[in-house]
């Protein structure tokens, strides 16, 4: 079971400050299981590990085995939530090296994601002559990023493969009903899944939106349901105590808390965390700044501004407490790196080594550090701190008197890239946007 210890926060706050926030952090967790709170039509992700059943998961890895039998890739399209959370556990338990290797079964790769001309056609030259596939994940099938994507891979294996081959290879995870997607499903024939009305995109990855690519890409969705089960059924005050402490940091003038790993895979972790909190918690002129980085490798370039810059951070540190594998440092008669002194010793305990340095350094110049201890990085573990992380974000957002489950300001880019691009309904701003700039 993962941990989390709050102690090097003190200094910043007292225990009477995080004290104070007892009742607050309470009250907003029975708002949340009672499902009397802003955005309360959007909690199914709350009881979602424990309400999966055997159909589901049959469901799910039958599709999985199918497209991994008969695609070289598997092309996952979608953008926030309907990406991120997946390429998070994928890349956390996957071979770092995989894209150099032989594959066994299908790779996992994304689109949608962005409007990246030359990732886009870098993409489709990778998928030319190989034998592939895609999963569409869109409640509407009209958002701009994946829409474009989707109508150019479609085009493409339709081209290249068949429409028949397309037909029986293109997945759509959509709404139950309505929308662009969910009609060409039903006219082509696509299979489907549906992305439950009650969870929004960042809190999906355990919906088919994130068990569908995360099982094509090999690794086990039953154990990571289950770690989320774990936490869903016996994390609660860790939960609550990681609410109530950054809140209380961010009441001291803490207003950026830096999500900080010393694992290479975990760096897309951190970027659906990022997602997670900024459009859980900014909005109404409020909310922590949600940061990350990737140590040691950014000790040596953002390292020098927390350890000296503005005083305005925290970090929550991820610490791996098993290595899956094992490489020493072997011993050089020469010794002109001046190395020998570690000879013999694992990498991951030099690793752990700078990690506690790190720590030590951080606190003496000022910067509170919350520390969460993960067993191992498996998908068991990556389960209970995908809800981990979920359920402390609505505790917080509610202590924070925000609703945690909208995004109003997601819209305010939309609306000009429209009028900027000419799309119909839009004219009237064009003018007056274009004068601007």
């Amino acid at each position: 079971m993962i941990k989390i210890d709050t102690k090097a926060a003190l200094g910043a706050v007292t225990e009477n400050d995080i004290n104070a926030l007892h009742d607050a952090a309470e009250a907003a967790a029975r708002t949340l299981a009672d499902g009397d709170g802003a955005g309360n039509d959007f909690l199914g992700w709350l009881n979602l590990p424990s309400s999966i059943d055997e159909a589901q998961f049959n469901a799910i890895e039958q599709c999985a085995t199918r497209l991994r039998r008969d695609c070289e890739l598997v092309v996952a399209v979608g953008i926030g939530g309907s990406y991120l959370g997946a390429k998070a556990v994928i890349e956390a338990l996957n071979d770092q090296f995989a894209a150099y290797k032989p594959a066994t079964g299908a790779r996992v790769v994304f689109a949608g994601n962005n409007i990246g001309e030359d990732y886009l056609h870098d993409l489709m030259g990778l998928l030319a002559g190989r034998k592939w596939g895609i999963i569409v994940i869109s409640k509407s099938g009209t958002t701009t990023e994946p829409a474009i994507a989707f109508r150019l891979l479609k085009g493409q294996l339709e081209r290249e493969l068949g429409r028949e081959w397309a037909s029986q290879h293109i997945v759509a995870i959509t709404d139950a009903a309505r929308g662009a997607l969910r009609g060409l499903a039903t006219q082509e024939g696509y299979d489907t899944f549906v992305i439950p009305d009650n969870v929004g995109g960042r809190f999906s990855v355990l919906t088919p939106v994130g068990l569908l690519p995360i099982a094509v890409a090999g690794f086990d969705i039953r154990a990571l349901v289950a770690g989320a089960v774990d936490m869903e059924h016996g994390g609660d005050q860790m939960m609550l105590q990681y609410a109530q402490v950054r809140n209380a940091l961010y009441q001291s003038g803490k207003k950026i808390e830096i999500l900080v790993n010393f694992e290479p895979r975990l760096h897309f972790l951190a970027e659906w965390w990022k997602q997670l909190y900024g459009e859980s918690e900014g909005k109404d002129g409020k909310g922590i700044f949600p940061a990350s980085v990737d140590f040691t490798t950014d000790l040596h370039s953002m390292g020098q501004w927390i350890q000296d810059g503005e005083r305005t951070i925290f970090e929550t540190v991820l610490t791996v407490e098993q290595q899956h594998h094992e490489v020493v440092i072997p011993t050089d008669e020469a010794d002109l790196d001046g190395l020998n002194y570690i000879a013999g010793r694992r990498l991951g305990e030099v690793n752990h080594k700078a990690e506690l340095g790190t720590r030590l350094a951080h606190v003496d110049g000022g910067v509170p550090c919350l520390v969460i201890s993960l067993p191992a990085i498996d998908e068991r573990t990556l389960g209970q701190l995908i809800y981990f992380f979920e359920k402390a974000c609505g505790i917080s957002g509610y202590m924070l008197g925000v609703n945690p489950f909208n995004q109003p300001g997601v819209e305010a880019y939309k609306k000009n890239m429209f009028a900027l691009l000419g799309k119909p309904g839009y004219e009237a701003q064009t003018a007056a946007l274009e004068a601007r700039l």
